[in-house]
């Protein structure tokens, strides 16, 4: 992992000096790795435009103030949906407008609508759409095999590189699996450039995490970090669920063991 996270940094420097960094607030994550390497990972809610405060920025909108409502769940049917949307109302005092800012600067609402466009263009991304107070809906689905490493997200293009999630190949039958960006760390930043932990204090990035991320599997689970451990289904597989909060400090992690390689 070490290697994998040396890269990320030295790819995300130059971004942390424009903001342009996305990171989870409201979502529900899944997970799913076969022992033959096969996998299927989803992303379903909203994530937030990273800011760098100052002092003289004035407050941000609240969700009563302006943008758009909404919650995430699993339907049952092993798809994350949204189930609710309110319509926004007012923000900073003012009504929200035609074109939809919904309180954000006009550069931040622009740089977002760019975003989603970008986004959008890449394969994964079924739905990604611009909601207001920094934030993108994204309903995200992809499926493939693991014979190499994987990070999401991932776009140069959207200057989106902050990893929510990693995958790393351990030998040639091992995967390393860790989700720093669904953890409230500010210790483990230093490992990662900055970028281990949403970190933030009181009303950072990690303030607003809530959500849940689940790994469900047919391989060996090796180690885990999650204090109940996994779950034996009624099919044989593995099923480990973290829910994630402001007050979680530990990225959730496992270590499998698959197929091995060539």
């Amino acid at each position: 992992m070490a290697h994998l996270t040396r890269w990320l940094t030295v790819l995300a420097a130059p971004l942390l000096l424009t903001s342009c960094l996305l990171v989870p607030t409201r979502f529900t994550s899944t997970l799913d790795i076969k022992a033959d390497r096969a996998f299927t990972f989803t992303y379903v809610g909203e994530v937030q435009l990273a800011k760098q405060s100052k002092p003289d920025d004035p407050p941000e909108a609240t969700e009563e103030e302006g943008g758009t409502e909404q919650s995430w769940q699993d339907s049952g049917d092993g798809e994350a949906r949204m189930i609710k949307i309110a319509t926004p109302s007012k923000a900073r005092g003012k009504a929200a407008k035609p074109d939809e800012t919904f309180g954000d600067t006009p550069e931040d609402a622009t740089k977002l609508r760019d975003l989603a466009k970008t986004l959008s263009a890449e394969y994964g991304f079924r739905s990604v759409r611009y909601i207001g107070n920094r934030k993108l809906a994204v309903d995200y689905r992809i499926t493939g095999r693991l014979d190499h490493a994987f990070v999401f997200p991932f776009n140069p293009d959207g200057e989106v590189m902050f990893p929510f999630l990693a995958i790393e190949l351990r030998g040639k039958d091992r995967l390393r699996v860790k989700a720093p960006g669904f953890s409230n760390d500010q210790s483990a930043q230093g490992s990662m450039g900055g970028m281990g932990g949403m970190g933030g204090g009181g009303d950072g990035p990690g303030s607003q995490l809530d959500g849940s991320f689940t790994i469900t599997t047919t391989a060996e689970v090796v180690s885990q970090n999650q204090e109940e451990g996994a779950i034996t289904q009624p099919d044989g597989s593995k099923k480990i669920v973290w829910k994630v909060s402001p007050s979680t400090k530990d990225a959730p992690m496992a270590v499998l063991r698959v197929v091995a390689l060539p």
